[in-house]
């Protein structure tokens, strides 16, 4: 029988290489929970009065630009009809006015209208 000596590295030797999903002793980092891309979106909107819609949870559609935004609401500004507080809540998505007519002119485009 053969005398086979197990080698292992010493704990030294185990603290001064990190594993690969550690960076310097610590864990990598987590994403944010909060990426700011809701707030940039509506003051990106707000600066240029771009004209949108807003579906609304019931399949109302609400259309104007967009004034302010909080954290619970949105004002949305209208030509003809009564500005509205809407509570965010209720909205189920919001989309800008000119994509609609743009994909109305797609639509007749390639239907040969």
């Amino acid at each position: 029988m053969v005398n086979r000596k197990l080698i292992r590295p010493t704990l030294s030797d185990v603290k001064e290489q990190p594993p690969s999903k550690f960076v310097d002793g610590q864990r990598k980092r987590v994403p944010p929970e909060v990426t700011n891309a809701e707030q940039y979106y509506y003051l990106k909107q707000m600066s240029s009065k771009t004209p949108m819609v807003i579906k609304l949870v019931d399949g109302e559609e609400v259309l104007g630009v967009i004034e302010w935004y909080d954290q619970h609401c949105i004002k949305v500004n209208r030509d003809t009809e009564p500005n509205l507080l809407i509570p965010k809540k209720v909205i189920k998505y919001i989309y800008k006015e000119d994509e609609v007519k743009e994909l109305d002119q797609n639509v007749l485009y390639q239907n040969g209208g």
